[in-house]
């Protein structure tokens, strides 16, 4: 039996919807991401020990100078406050506090501004993701581009099976999009069709195109974190983190090893199923970080949801299914309840929250219209989020019982 006092706990969680919010202020997207979060809980903010927050660019994008006195000021408090890049990085500090006992509640966030200056950040963005691509002439989208080809070189993908890999990405694509029909949050509520996909791979004239993207996006989110003990205080439903871990990769993708995948993703995962007593079969629910499709498909296997160079296949066998899971190992796992960062959005410093947010609902049987109906009881969603082109990797695993 798992002993839920050793983890920490999640008890509330908030967000805003993701899109273009030009006409809003940084500090209004993660004030409603926060009150969301600790209006449902009754906590006060005068009740937190500390605050961990996430951005990738707002010192560049809104002009914010130190951001842990910007938002002292904002809330009216004097605690602890850390800023890293990722929610995943905010996330796994405030765990490790928690679990050491030096605070009983603290405020994860994470926000971001990009639709304002994304003409100013393109070149931020590729350097983040690899500068050496950067300095060759590469644009974000290039080394998804070039994993996909050295993925099919790999794995000796021709004829009919490049036709039907092609398809498999659209189709991870148009499920995404239709998830995200039933999330209120989501940037895009339109559904695409296979056909849409590849006409925007054509007009592009390359393997990837418009639709195979996440898009850029405004948003904040958060979370309430406490320990076992203190959770059910809060809320008779509270969410257990049974097992965190990352790991990191070369920032330069043509020097990494493999390259037809995330060995950051697989250490990540690895190490997380051996320091809990879940097993991937007990797996049903996953929010995948799928930045582009090649990406996501790729990130199944590096996950162990599906062997080296096959996902491709499992999803075009399960792209009749519309309930939102993907038969892989021979079970029903659901990916991107939400619709993944391709259709809910991608708003980097908040991404992994919105990923936490939707596993959280879910567990508690709260996601509404979009709530999984899985064989048997839903009892472990995995959360995975990404730094970078791969560079840094986060795993979560996240439990009711």
């Amino acid at each position: 039996m798992i002993m839920k006092t050793k983890y920490p706990a999640i008890v509330s969680v908030g967000r805003t919807s993701f899109g273009e919010h030009y006409e809003r202020e940084p500090e209004n997207l993660v004030e409603e991401a926060g009150l969301g979060a600790l209006d449902s809980v009754n906590i006060e903010r005068n009740d937190l020990g500390a605050c961990h927050f996430s951005d990738y660019f707002l010192p560049i994008t809104n002009k914010i100078g130190l951001e842990e006195g910007f938002l002292s000021e904002l809330l009216e408090l004097n605690v602890p406050m850390e800023i890293t890049r990722s929610f995943s990085s905010a996330l796994s500090n405030a765990c490790n506090a928690v679990q050491a006992g030096k605070y009983d509640l603290v405020l994860v966030g994470g926000f971001e501004k990009m639709t304002d200056r994304w003409d100013k950040i393109r070149d931020d963005l590729m350097l983040l993701e690899d500068p050496w691509s950067y300095y060759a002439g590469c644009t974000p989208e290039a080394n998804h581009e070039l994993m996909l080809r050295a993925y099919i070189k790999r794995h000796r993908i021709e004829g009919q099976s490049l036709e039907t890999l092609a398809n498999a990405l659209a189709e991870f694509s148009v499920r995404n999009h239709h998830n995200a029909l039933k999330n209120k949050y989501a940037q895009y509520h339109k559904e695409i069709t296979v056909e849409s996909v590849k006409k925007a791979r054509s007009s592009a004239r390359k393997p990837l195109g418009l639709f195979d993207f996440a898009p850029i996006s405004d948003g904040a989110s958060a979370l309430i974190l406490t320990n076992s003990e203190l959770a059910e205080s809060y809320t008779d439903k509270p969410v257990y983190i049974f097992g965190y871990s990352s790991a990191t990769d070369y920032i330069t993708f043509p020097s990494r090893k493999d390259l037809t995948g995330f060995t950051a993703t697989q250490l990540t995962m690895r190490d997380v199923l051996k320091t809990t007593d879940v097993q991937l079969k007990d797996i049903s629910l996953l929010e995948l970080y799928d930045q582009s499709t090649v990406m996501g498909i790729i990130s199944l296997e590096d996950l162990g949801f599906c062997a080296k160079g096959k996902s491709w296949m499992d999803i075009n066998a399960s792209c009749e299914n519309v309930e939102g899971y993907y038969e892989l190992g021979g079970r029903q796992v659901f990916v991107n309840m939400n619709g993944g960062l391709k259709a809910d959005g991608n708003p980097l410093g908040a991404t992994g929250g919105a990923e936490i947010f939707e596993v959280f609902k879910q567990l508690r049987q709260e996601a509404g219209e979009r709530q999984v109906k899985a064989d048997g009881e839903l009892r472990y969603g995995c959360v995975h989020e990404l730094e970078g082109f791969g560079t840094k990797a986060y795993v979560y695993i996240l439990g009711r019982n």
